[in-house]
């Protein structure tokens, strides 16, 4: 019987519907070839590449064999040695290290690795384009390498505080210590985010990680996690290297030296650390036998060894690394049976790494180098002196050479992601420094990681807030000679995508770029030091700007870190001599980085409107780039005000100083409405909170961290300074040298250590047993202490001990020339020793106090002792042991300006 006609036409667009559906779903079908047998690795790419298609609708068929007479589509995925490859010859383009080649022929897209992880990075590039374009190309023939071998990223396992009881970098692995260590979700996100941005090497930083990661039968008591945290730490360690390999990234835990673990410490009767100790046999064979240890049991966990910040001399350095580390290392692989030698990292830090690395060559090849690249901060594209030197000296030996962006003091804690400074960098590691590596620091909150510093609920991950920061250096860390046209493309798409802003995504990019230039140009210029005991965003005071060598300038950092100029002394110096000026120079500067605040801030307004995703990012964002522009403005004018008072220095004209008050008032101005801008979106401004913060103050116990904190001192220091110009007008005459210093009042010590005699602090006495140098003039407030005498030959042979015993708390009072001599000792440097202010001596307390015939002035310093016995160890170098005082006394950091040459009147006292 037929079909009603309704009937037959349903049931004929019902057919005509399941032919067109079963032709679609055809269509939509992918074969994935690849080898029965794969690497986990290979295996990972295999399964990314898969959920990308499967995203897009896609049915996958995996299978070992292609059907060349199939009209389905194929990706062909493997080693160039692969058997279905082998023959493939046009697909040879890849023959570099992660380097692959991917190109489609009719249906047919092939995928050839020169290794796995090309293998890895092929099947992500094509994962991405089928994202993008929502299947699969219709057309791709592309080749890609790596121009930088190693292409790692940093985690501390470190606090933002010491630990009870502890001294810097001691830090056991536990869950108490670092509950986030634990958790497999983070790691796992954290190694996804490495992935897609092609790194392919993880460190993990602390001071001493093998009492928590190994056993030692002769050492049993070493361990200092309990049972349960250790079996915890066995599991995690393993699943975070099992779960990197897979992402072709390599795990290496760094230590410093020489540190032993607290309940080694305890049952040998030494310190943990201790810079004036020379190698003693008991720590050698503890730490030959811990590196031994970790090699055996984590063979594929890569060593990277800092020689400091608690070695005594270079010769240590030496001896430790090739008598200690590197025997552990060959002890390890002994047991394993392996004789390929794995990379060992040399950080070259707090040391001499040329000098080192030639003798470790002798005996170990496969050596790896470090430097940093601007020491601990960001400042430019354009190193100079030793900051290119250091890299050239270890990137000639011919190994791997990796610079190091390091810890970012300058940066924290707002937002950074300026893609074109960052491409300038990685082309300056490139072609100034020789590298071929890059070792990258979290963008901010190094010592809080994971998270940052915004004041959120909960917390936001720093892999997450500055995600920019990570994929911009990776992308330049791939190939840093991209045009720089179809960069500014590039990433106005990205920021468009991310904050759903299509007009937008170039004005944000705008904002990023101009805001990125204004920290890097205020330290370089105006800072003390590019290392972490700078927080240059909470500001800096004005004896910090007209008088800098007082607050010890970092050696070498002027004249590294950025194009020739001159600070504001400088220049003042040249302007009251006649002399021209050359560089970079402080006015221009504020004013450069005044306007490119300007341009930020106009920019992201721009961009706002358009804005639709991530719309609290976005805020956030924008409250930075305000943030930075009360930065500019700030400087601008605590800048303007630094040279008028230096105008007054060199010229005497006290009505300059009237001016300098009206732009350090103004300054005030803009640091409040910081305070006010951070107040609730800031939790601090600097993640270390030790006493090792001391640019633009102490940072002792947590305090001075937020600008609210900060905005307190500077009030006071326009108060004082408004002050003291007053009194300076009403009495020009003897004023002008400041106020009248008290007289220090010594303590009593007594010395149980060999010395040679005491001296006076006075005119013609001589100061040293065997030589006839004599104090030619000296600071009135040091005239009651007296000095101890050494003899020159043996403080420049031996170094110098003090051993003392003390009733009540004293500050030993020391000496530093002031030179950079080779004789001379050098004063404590937080830059290269995190230890040099466990006694309150890493500061300058009288700059220029005395001065000697045929020798330099003396900055004078001081160590402060509980009641007790002690040792004061310094080290080889002439230095002097002037007396103590008593342990409440303080010194109001001051310039006596007792130098050969005057520089014009002192200016300090106008602040205080």
């Amino acid at each position: 019987m037929p079909l009603p006609k309704n009937r037959l036409k349903n049931w004929l667009w019902l057919a005509v519907w399941t032919i067109l559906l079963g032709a679609c779903n055809q269509s939509k079908t992918v074969s994935l070839v690849k080898a029965a047998d794969l690497s986990p690795r290979i295996a990972f790419a295999a399964e990314r590449l898969s959920a990308a298609l499967e995203e897009q609708g896609y049915q996958v068929a995996h299978t070992q064999t292609l059907d060349t007479n199939s009209n389905r589509p194929s990706i062909v995925i493997g080693l160039n040695s692969d058997d279905h490859l082998i023959d493939q010859t046009w697909m040879s383009k890849n023959e570099q290290k992660e380097g692959y080649r991917i190109q489609k022929k009719g249906g047919q897209t092939w995928i050839a690795g020169k290794d796995a992880s090309g293998v890895l990075y092929a099947c992500l590039d094509l994962a991405d384009r089928i994202a993008s374009k929502g299947g699969i190309p219709e057309a791709i023939d592309r080749s890609e390498q790596p121009e930088m071998v190693l292409r790692g990223t940093c985690i501390g396992l470190q606090k933002t505080e010491y630990l009870p009881e502890r001294e810097v970098y001691e830090y056991p692995y536990t869950p108490e210590n670092f509950p986030w260590f634990y958790d497999k979700e983070l790691w796992i996100q954290y190694l996804d985010m490495m992935v897609e941005n092609r790194l392919n090497s993880l460190y993990l930083w602390n001071g001493h990680p093998f009492a928590s990661l190994v056993r030692l039968p002769d050492y049993p008591y070493a361990v200092e996690v309990d049972d349960d945290t250790f079996a915890r730490n066995e599991e995690i360690f393993g699943f975070l290297t099992e779960e990197a390999d897979k992402r072709g990234i390599w795990v290496i835990q760094m230590f410093y030296n020489i540190i032993v673990s607290k309940p080694f410490a305890e049952h040998h009767e030494i310190e943990t650390q201790d810079r004036s100790r020379s190698i003693i046999p008991v720590v050698a064979d503890y730490t030959r036998k811990s590196v031994a240890a970790f090699i055996e049991k984590y063979p594929n966990v890569g060593l990277m060894v800092c020689l400091g910040e608690a070695m005594n001399t270079i010769e240590d350095d030496v001896e430790w690394f090739t008598e200690t580390i590197i025997p552990g290392v060959k002890d390890g692989l002994e047991r394993l049976n392996i004789s390929e030698e794995p990379p060992i990292v040399l950080r070259g830090h707090d040391t001499d790494p040329k000098r080192v690395m030639d003798e470790a060559l002798k005996s170990y090849r496969n050596l790896y180098t470090t430097a940093k690249y601007n020491g601990e901060s960001l400042t430019t594209y354009e190193p100079r002196n030793s900051w290119v030197d250091v890299h050239q000296a270890l990137s000639s030996l011919g190994s791997v050479h990796i610079s190091n962006v390091h810890i970012l003091a300058n940066l924290e804690p707002f937002r950074y992601g300026s893609p074109d400074f960052i491409r300038k960098s990685t082309v300056a590691m490139h072609d100034l420094q020789g590298a071929n590596g890059l070792h990258l620091y979290p963008q901010a909150s190094y010592w809080d990681w994971p998270y940052t510093a915004d004041k959120t609920d909960p917390r936001l991950l720093e892999m997450e807030r500055d995600w920019i920061w990570y994929a911009a250096w990776a992308r330049y860390a791939w190939d840093c000679r991209r045009d720089e046209v179809e960069e500014d493309a590039y990433w106005s798409e990205r920021l468009a995508r991310f904050y759903d802003c299509e007009a937008g995504g170039g004005d944000i990019l705008t904002a990023y770029e101009e805001m990125g230039e204004i920290a890097p140009k205020l330290l370089r210029r105006f800072g003390i030091s590019d290392g972490n005991r700078q927080t240059l965003l909470l500001g800096m005071f004005m004896s910090q700007l007209v008088n800098p060598d007082k607050w010890n300038v970092y050696q070498s950092f002027v004249d590294s870190n950025g194009p020739e100029g001159e600070r504001p002394i400088d220049y003042a110096r040249k302007e009251a001599a006649g002399e021209s000026h050359s560089g970079e120079l402080p006015l221009p500067l504020v004013e450069a980085v005044k306007a490119h605040a300007a341009r930020a801030v106009e920019a992201i307004e721009r961009a706002a409107p358009s804005v639709q995703a991530n719309a609290a990012e976005f805020a956030r964002l924008k409250n930075d780039v305000y943030c930075y522009r009360d930065i500019a403005d700030f400087f601008y004018e605590k800048v303007q005000a630094a040279m008028k008072v230096l105008e007054y220095k060199y010229q005497g004209d006290v009505t300059a100083l009237e001016a300098a008050g009206v732009h350090l008032e103004r300054s005030l101005t803009h640091f409040a409405d910081l305070v006010e801008r951070t107040e609730d979106t800031y939790l601090y401004a600097n993640s270390m909170q030790t006493q090792q913060r001391r640019v633009p103050i102490s940072g002792r116990d947590g305090t001075n961290k937020t600008w609210a904190e900060l905005l307190v001192h500077y009030q006071n220091e326009f108060d004082n300074f408004q002050r003291n110009v007053a009194t300076l007008q009403d009495k020009q005459e003897g004023a002008a040298t400041g106020p009248k210093r008290a007289i220090l009042q010594p303590a009593s010590i007594t010395i149980l250590s060999e010395h040679q005699g005491t001296y006076d602090l006075r005119a013609g006495a001589k100061i040293y047993a065997d030589r006839d140098y004599q104090i030619l003039e000296v600071a009135p407030e040091l005239g009651k202490l007296q000095g101890i005498r050494f003899g020159d030959q043996q403080q420049q042979e031996e170094g110098t001990i003090l051993k003392f015993e003390n009733q009540d708390t004293v500050k030993i009072v020391v000496g530093y020339f002031n030179t950079n001599s080779y004789t001379t000792l050098r004063p404590p440097t937080l830059e290269t020793n995190a230890s040099a202010n466990n006694r309150g001596q890493a500061d300058i307390k009288i700059a220029n106090a005395l001065r000697m015939d045929g020798l330099y002035p003396v900055n004078i310093y001081t160590y402060t002792y509980e009641p007790g016995t002690h040792e004061l160890k310094l080290g080889k170098g002439r230095v002097l042991i002037l007396g103590a005082v008593t342990g409440d006394t303080d010194i109001k950091m001051h310039d006596a300006g007792i130098t050969d040459q005057k520089d014009g009147a002192p200016v300090d006292w106008l602040f205080y």
